[in-house]
């Protein structure tokens, strides 16, 4: 009994609740009350962004709150519903609900949440932490820009007062602006959605200590109630009573199988933003966070969520940083704005009925644009072209083929432009430079060519890519050589890796050389690919007298030969 309670308190959460200062809870509370402000209005669009009732944007953001209040290791993280996923949350369920079903489809996301909370646990008890990597950072720019412009499309009807029915960015676009030009903008729900849109951008700017957000909500509830605009225009709706817990009887064991996909590409994305903010802000306090603990945390969060009425959730990127700003220093602060939007819920579900569509347009639209990052887009352009292409081939893909489709394309993008990179790395001769030893002729044109000798790097693993290139830039070079070659030494530091391809083509390049009388040698080839030589069979071509510990005792070699290299001494490897 002893060692499993001692094992819950190892939870992170717990383990801070032991150490918990008293000066702590002032700042925790007042933390977790200013954050409520923007958690009831951010949980609802989000909601409404995935095509599920507003209320599970509520459920969504408490239960995870409290869930990972215990086994979070970040002590400020703030978990619930978040823009980046919410077209993916749509993209997965919606085709999949009954048309006009918002229970069928809330359950539907529940499972989904479900399948994404299971994938991350997984995950990280398998330490898979480390799979962020595969999004890179243009992937990650190109992806957030997209998700901003799909967001901020989606929700500017609803900002307007009309609805569209479009599948696709470009249409939706079209059926906006037709529905524009033909007279359909609701005045009263437009002039709504924008003065709060402008009011959430004015505090922003001019005063960001107060909750721009809350000023709106609050501002739009009272209006709408005292002016009866309840039936002119688009409502939220009450809140239902009670707990909502989702409805599973209905889902078949095939529509689970079909949200595998999409939970994993979920699970990733979700991870991936989590694990970066996790990082980023543990790194602000001096702490560390393990990644694969992350993980698991975000992985549990999602289930118990998905239970009770939830959908797929993740960090948020502009809800942590208010908890930081108001002084958070625990996981108390989320509990208390869990518990606080609780509260709402079960005191007031009726104000909600007073809360227009437009508002959480809004709402939604200026969380969005805070994605976009066009100036990280012109840095990247001028930093690299390639990285640049990668970013925006991922934003191309995320917002005209798919969320999911777009970011699996753009990863595999990324893996081909490092094959490219490896297929065709940058190579040269070296030449000696009084006194510095030796250097790329590229930049070093003064420097000296040993006769008879040519110095050759080349810069990547050989693989079955690029074998044959490194090859013919061994005979370019000779090609090129004023006086008649002996040795080949090639500078084989950066040749990290070898398959058997590119040793067939060492074996071929050796024995067209050899034909010659040219001797082809490396410095400084690292112990395991020599393994490798061995382990394919070519050990007694390429024996010890190949080998050189660095390219100054290569070339010392090569001139203790004098005149006569081919009759050298015996060659008996590094010294």
């Amino acid at each position: 009994m002893s060692g499993g309670r001692s094992g819950l308190w190892r939870l992170p959460g717990l383990a801070t609740a032991r150490g918990y200062e008293r000066d702590w809870l002032r700042a925790d509370i007042t933390a977790g009350l200013v954050l409520t402000a923007l958690l009831i209005p951010a949980g609802m669009g989000y909601a409404e962004a995935a095509g599920l009732p507003a209320y599970a944007g509520l459920w969504a953001t408490i239960v995870p709150l409290l869930a990972y209040a215990v086994v979070g290791p970040s002590k400020i993280l703030v978990l619930g519903p978040d823009s980046s996923l919410a077209p993916l949350i749509a993209a997965a369920v919606l085709p999949l609900a009954a048309v006009g079903d918002p229970e069928d489809a809330l359950a539907l996301a529940g499972i989904l949440a479900v399948l994404v909370g299971a994938i991350l646990v997984l995950g990280g008890y398998l330490r898979l932490g480390f799979v962020t990597e595969l999004l890179s950072k243009p992937l990650r720019l190109g992806y957030l820009n997209a998700i901003a412009v799909i967001v901020v499309i989606g929700q500017l009807p609803k900002l307007l007062g009309f609805s569209v029915d479009a599948s696709g960015l470009f249409e939706e676009i079209g059926e906006i602006v037709t529905s524009i030009a033909h007279g359909d903008v609701d005045r009263v729900a437009a002039s709504m959605g924008i003065v709060c849109l402008l009011v959430i951008v004015a505090f922003r700017r001019w005063l960001p200590r107060i909750p721009g957000v809350l000023v709106a909500v609050v501002g739009s509830i009272v209006v709408t109630a005292v002016l009866g605009l309840d039936d002119d225009i688009g409502m939220v709706g009450a809140l239902p009573e009670g707990l909502p817990l989702p409805q599973y009887g209905g889902i078949e064991w095939g529509e689970v199988l079909s949200l595998l996909g999409p939970a994993a590409g979920i699970a990733l994305i979700a991870f991936a933003d989590s694990g970066v903010l996790s990082r980023t802000f543990a790194a602000r306090h001096g702490e560390d966070v393990d990644g694969s603990t992350e993980m698991k945390a975000i992985g549990t969060a999602n289930i118990a969520g998905g239970l009770f009425g939830g959908f797929p959730i993740s960090a948020s990127g502009s809800r942590t940083p208010v908890a930081e700003q108001a002084g958070a220093r625990t996981q108390l602060a989320g509990v208390v704005g869990a518990v606080a939007v609780l509260v709402f819920v079960l005191v007031a579900p009726g104000v909600t009925a007073y809360l227009p569509d437009a508002t959480l347009a809004a709402v939604v639209i200026v969380a969005a644009t805070a994605l976009l990052d066009i100036p990280g887009m012109i840095r990247m352009w001028r930093l690299s072209t390639l990285e640049f292409g990668l970013a925006v081939a991922a934003f191309v893909g995320v917002a005209l083929v798919g969320v999911l489709e777009g970011i699996l394309v753009a990863i595999g993008l990324s893996f081909v432009a490092v094959v490219a990179r490896a297929w065709q790395p940058y190579r040269t001769e070296l030449v000696e430079l009084a006194g510095t030893g030796f250097h790329d002729v590229a930049r070093h044109p003064e420097g000296h060519r040993i006769p008879g000798l040519v110095l050759i790097r080349f810069d990547a693993p050989l693989f079955f890519a690029n074998g044959k290139i490194f090859a013919e830039h061994v005979r370019k070079v000779l090609a090129r050589s004023e006086t008649p070659v002996d040795w080949v030494v090639v500078a084989a530091e950066p040749i990290t890796g070898l398959d058997t391809t590119a040793v067939d083509e060492l074996v071929d390049l050796d024995r067209s050389l050899e034909s010659s009388s040219v001797r082809l040698v490396f410095a400084e080839l690292k112990g395991p690919i020599k393994d490798k030589i061995i382990r394919f069979g070519v050990g007694d071509r390429f024996d010890e007298s190949r080998f050189f510990p660095t390219v100054e005792s290569a070339v010392a070699a090569y001139r203790s030969l004098g005149s006569a290299p081919d009759s050298a001494p015996d060659r008996s490897g590094p010294e």
